[in-house]
């Protein structure tokens, strides 16, 4: 993420929605830059996205869904017969950025398959609870695109994880880049369908799913996942590192987040996440609900409908939870009050045993791996007739149910 020259003039920023003001007022202490650029990102959406969006509406839903399904496929040769708004953001989607290379992504690429495990449990646990506790939480509960669909949503994010940290899943065939493409268009339709109903309040929400929390998200799922997943024992080299950095920059841009807010580095990154997560309020009842019902929901990803087991793994889901996000997060979520001492030991002595174990006994080593890629397969949404790219027609969740 690219910073202005500190010694040249400062734009002066909008005024925030009433919601962000008083963490704005916060923000700007540690960082003015970042923290007027977020607020103003929160009055903004996705500009070449919601032009698709609006060119689709002005067409029948079948033809809309065949140009979405085309462009995504096989890009904008396919789509001839698609308004100039269309073939245009496919043209542009498919422009690899200079940062970006194939060979640079492959270290990261295996950091995380060698510890998928852990990732996705960071991931579950900790990054999605964090993100849910700002106000992108308003766009999800008003929709029930979490709250009624828990199990699939909770699918869909894992599923993505898992394909663009696969060698080539970030190409332009690769199922990564189709899913990044789709979210960003499923975003749009959803920002499109929010602005209009009756639930959103403009003025103290700003845009919703704006290009602030698309940005907030990014910065979430690269630096502060690879922190979390530190805390539960994953030690990655300083080129892995970067590697899963860049995977995730990629990955942001193909989901509209803006050049001036994907970043550059892992410093960068949690930079903005931190002042970012200054600017949002104090967690809503939607992120209490949106939290906790994920947290219920992860042992009904993992196919454990057992009553006690289920209450069983989200009671131990809770405590890594809230070892990992602090006391006064999952207080303000409101979970369940524990004791987390020794939570986080326990599970990094289990990793360094398991890496020890898979060194000195290569079978064991394979096993193990073996292990964890049917575990990420079990606890992602796949269907047989492949990506779906039907977009919303609802604002809300349970008329899109097969979405």
């Amino acid at each position: 993420m690219s910073r202005p020259n500190r010694t040249d003039p400062l734009p002066v920023a909008p005024a925030p929605p009433t919601a962000y003001r008083s963490g704005h007022a916060r923000a700007v202490s540690v960082d003015r830059v970042l923290a007027d650029r977020y607020v103003a990102a929160t009055l903004i959406g996705d500009p070449p996205a919601d032009a698709v969006v609006a060119e689709l509406v002005e067409h029948d839903a079948a033809t809309g869904a065949e140009w979405v399904r085309l462009g995504i496929e096989a890009g904008p040769a396919a789509i001839a017969d698609a308004p100039p708004a269309i073939r245009a953001f496919f043209a542009e989607i498919e422009r690899i950025p200079p940062w970006f290379d194939d060979a640079g992504v492959l270290p990261g690429c295996r950091a995380f398959h060698r510890n998928s495990e852990m990732f996705i449990g960071a991931f579950v646990a900790a990054v999605l609870i964090e993100g849910f506790s700002s106000l992108i939480s308003q766009s999800f509960s008003i929709t029930g695109r979490m709250v009624d669909q828990g199990v699939r949503r909770l699918k869909q994010n894992n599923r993505q994880l898992i394909e663009i940290f696969l060698p080539g899943g970030l190409d332009r065939h690769g199922d990564g880049w189709k899913l990044s493409v789709r979210i960003r268009l499923v975003h749009a339709r959803v920002r499109r369908l929010l602005a209009r109903s009756d639930d959103w309040d403009q003025d103290a929400w700003g845009t919703p799913l704006s290009a602030a929390h698309m940005a907030l998200a990014t910065a979430a799922f690269s630096a502060l996942l690879l922190k979390r997943a530190e805390m539960l024992g994953v030690t990655l080299s300083a080129e892995e590192r970067e590697s899963f950095m860049r995977i995730w920059r990629y990955a942001g841009h193909l989901m509209g987040v803006p050049p001036d807010l994907l970043f550059e580095t892992e410093t960068d990154a949690l930079r903005f996440y931190e002042v970012g997560a200054m600017c949002e309020p104090p967690p809503t009842l939607e992120s209490i609900i949106l939290a906790n019902g994920l947290i219920n929901s992860a042992p009904l990803v993992a196919g454990i409908t057992e009553p006690r087991a289920r209450r069983r793994l989200a009671h131990k889901i809770y405590r890594i939870s809230r070892a990992m996000i602090g006391d006064e997060l999952a207080d303000q979520l409101r979970y369940p009050a524990m004791t987390t001492i020794g939570t986080l030991a326990v599970l990094r002595l289990k990793n360094a045993a398991e890496r020890i174990l898979g060194r000195l006994f290569p079978a064991f080593g394979d096993r193990r791996r073996a292990s964890q890629f049917q575990t990420m397969l079990a606890v992602s949404l796949y269907n047989d007739d492949g990506i779906r790219y039907r977009l919303p027609e609802h604002v809300y969740a349970e008329r899109d149910a097969e979405l």
